[in-house]
Order: structure tokens, then C-alpha cells, then sequence
């Protein structure tokens, strides 16, 4: 699709868009991936002259209005309905935005059915498909019955399906062939330059730069941490493994995979801090990514962005986004040839492997390259939108 005036161009540049993004939770980003998009893709667009909506969850009703970096952040309430909470606050996000925007960019499909509500007065919608949501384990059968069933609502209500991988996108195309139009635009990251990290931020986990091996993941069967840690076990190496992520024992799986724990399989816990979890990223051997379900995943791109070595589960997801830049294993003992090839061929070889990474990170996937494509494609959506009101007006 062909943009008609050159995006960047001062004379004849088209009118700014109206764009409201529903789905997080909120920003500035404190939690996860759609927080993270939502802040990087908002921000970007609002320099370039948008009037952009975020909309964040409350706990209280008629909260004000605030403002992010030239991004209106829009509250609205989310009951404390246990699962139900994050449904109602979707809906109560769409209803508000069914007014008043160029276009309604949704992240999620787990209210695709009130995705109607905005297209009944003629603004286009989008839904951030989000990977196979209904894949994941931790989900109960109603709740995976619910959520394959609002994917497949969500190519009838949609006006664009956006996939962050291609392999998802290629998906909807041939499982719903008569369902709206899908786009592929990646996920973003931000490269991380060599020697910008300083490493003493890891005496705080007892940790040596580059003779620690790293999984950072939640700890879900999707993602393949027991088979991680087994692989590992089997290589036998004297490197640590160091696992970021929340294993407190609150499930019979992280029970599982606590068993494990020693002074070689180490796990840390979750690490919020951006520049902390980017230091125990970017000093670490190698990065190992069990992820198996989602789109283009955020850890992966940020582990590529910090230089890592990356040993990966072997699916199209993984091997879209790491390319020639990853080794791949699909069982504990193939894993565990790989760190046992790894171990040997390190330092040798690093220093290509993580050039490989970055310039990959570089090429493909800078938050600018990705606000490019969005900005493109949003123009094209509504190049022939009729004017609406502004959506501080009549709300």
C-alpha cells in the first residue's frame, strides 16, 4: 500500500490523525508488552503532530484526564471483577471511543465483540491479534473456548487485523479467509550499544559478566522452562543459569520447577527496573528463549537488542524474528548440544553472533521503523475518513 505524500514532507503533508489506542493497562509502561507498545507507538506519533489517546485503567471512577509525553492519557474505571475485570474494562474503553477518532486501534481481542460499538458511527477499527492467546496454558477450557471463539469474532468486527509476526498473519489469512484484512508490523525494541551497561548493578545477584547463561520468562509451560532448565542440567556447564521471572510456587508447575533450584540453576525473581534487566541481559554468555505461542515476542527483541547470543525454541515465531542470529532446539537434549557447541565455540564467536543480533534489531525492528509502518498504514485506513469532532467534544 502506497502512501500518497511522502511521510516527513512539510508541504501537502496530510491533516494529523485522531488515534485511540485501548487494550493496556496504562502509561508510562510498568507492566508488560502492550503497556510497552502502547508508550513507544503513542509517543512517537504525538511528535510527529497526532492527537493521540491512551486510555488507563482506574480504580475509581471520574478520574481527569492526563497528559504523557503529548500523549492524552484517558482513565477509565476497572472493576474488581476477578478474570471478568479486564473485559469490562474493555468495554467501558470502547463505548467512550466510539466517538470522536480517526481511527480505534485495539490491543486484544478479548472484547472483539464490543469492537462494533466505534464502527457503528463510521470510525475504522483495528485489533492487535496478540499472538495465540487462547494457546496459552494458563488459561482454564472456558476461558480458551471464550478466547478462540473472540478471534474469530474479531475478523467480523474488525476493520484491519494487525499481527506483530508474520507467521500470525499468514494464520488469520488462511484459517479465516472471508474475516477482515491482516497487516503484518513487527513489535519494536531499542538497540542497546556495546559498553553503554555498567556491569556492577550484577554484584547484586553474585553474577560475573559473561560466565552466566540467562532466560528471562514468565513461568508458563508455553515457555518451555522446565525443558530449559533440563537441557541445561544435561549440558553440565559452569556457567550459571539465572532465571528472571515471578516462580514463587504459586502453581504445581512453578512447584515443578522449583525443585530444581541450586546454586546453578538460580532464580532470581522478576526485575522491573529497564536499565537493571538490560545490564543482566546485555552481560549475559547467552540468552535462552523458550517462548512458543506469541507473535514477535518482546524479550526475544530485547535480548537481541543488548548483543545477546540467543539459543531459541525451534517455532516460525522464533526463527522469523532471530533469523540467522539464534541457535535452535526443540528437546532438553538437543538443547543441551547447543550450550555444549555454545561453550566452546564462545570466544571465537561472540562478538559476530552479537553484531548479527544488533544489526538485525538495527534493520528490522527500531520503534521509528515500526511507527513508520503504523503511520503509513493509518493514513491509508483513513485517507478517505470523513472529519469527526475532536474527542474532547461531547464525551
Amino acid at each position: 500500500m502506497t502512501l500518497l505524500l511522502e511521510a516527513g514532507s512539510s508541504e501537502g503533508r496530510p491533516a494529523p490523525l485522531r488515534i485511540a489506542v485501548l487494550g493496556a493497562k496504562g502509561i508510562p509502561a510498568s507492566y508488560g508488552g502492550f503497556e510497552t507498545f502502547a508508550e513507544q507507538l503513542s509517543v512517537r506519533l504525538a511528535e510527529r503532530g497526532h492527537s493521540v489517546t491512551v486510555y488507563a485503567e482506574s480504580d475509581q471512577d471520574a478520574v481527569a484526564d492526563s497528559q504523557f509525553q503529548g500523549v492524552r492519557v484517558r482513565y477509565r474505571r476497572r472493576p474488581q471483577w476477578g478474570p471478568a475485570s479486564v473485559l469490562a474494562y474493555d468495554c467501558a474503553c470502547l463505548w467512550d471511543a466510539r466517538h470522536g477518532y480517526d481511527l480505534v486501534y485495539m490491543l486484544g481481542y478479548g472484547a472483539a465483540w464490543a469492537c462494533w460499538w466505534p464502527r457503528v458511527s463510521g470510525t475504522p477499527v483495528w485489533i492487535n491479534m496478540d499472538g495465540l492467546e487462547w494457546a496459552r496454558s494458563k488459561w482454564g477450557w472456558a476461558a480458551r473456548a471464550y478466547l478462540r471463539c473472540m478471534e474469530w469474532v474479531a475478523t467480523l468486527t474488525a476493520t484491519r487485523l494487525i499481527a506483530d509476526a508474520n507467521a500470525i498473519a499468514q494464520r488469520l489469512q488462511n484459517v479465516y479467509p472471508k474475516g477482515a484484512p491482516s497487516s503484518f508490523i513487527a513489535y519494536g525494541a531499542e538497540p542497546v550499544r556495546e559498553g553503554s551497561l555498567d556491569s556492577s548493578a550484577l554484584s547484586a545477584w553474585g553474577l560475573v559478566p559473561f560466565q552466566y547463561m540467562v532466560v528471562v520468562a514468565r513461568p508458563e509451560p508455553e515457555n518451555h522452562l522446565l525443558e530449559i532448565i533440563q537441557g541445561y542440567i544435561l549440558h553440565g556447564g559452569e556457567w550459571p543459569l539465572v532465571i528472571v521471572g515471578d516462580v514463587s510456587g504459586a502453581t504445581p508447575y512453578q512447584q515443578r520447577l522449583l525443585q530444581y533450584a541450586s546454586e546453578c540453576v538460580r532464580f532470581v525473581g522478576g526485575i522491573y527496573d529497564p536499565r537493571q534487566l538490560a545490564c543482566v541481559r546485555a552481560h549475559a554468555a547467552c540468552y535462552i528463549h523458550g517462548h512458543s505461542v506469541g507473535g514477535t515476542n518482546p524479550s526475544l527483541l530485547e535480548a537481541m537488542a543488548c548483543g545477546n547470543w540467543v539459543v531459541a525454541h525451534d517455532n516460525p515465531f522464533n526463527r522469523e524474528v532471530a533469523r540467522d542470529a539464534a541457535d535452535y532446539f526443540g528437546s532438553p537434549e538437543e538443547l543441551a548440544r547447543r550450550l555444549d557447541q555454545l561453550v566452546g565455540q564462545w570466544q571465537l564467536a561472540y562478538p559476530e553472533r552479537s553484531r548479527r543480533a544488533r544489526d538485525i534489531v538495527d534493520t528490522y525492528y527500531t520503534w521509528e521503523r515500526i511507527t513508520d509502518a503504523y503511520e503509513t498504514l493509518m493514513y491509508a485506513q483513513c485517507r478517505s475518513s470523513a472529519a469527526l469532532p475532536h474527542p474532547a467534544e461531547g464525551l
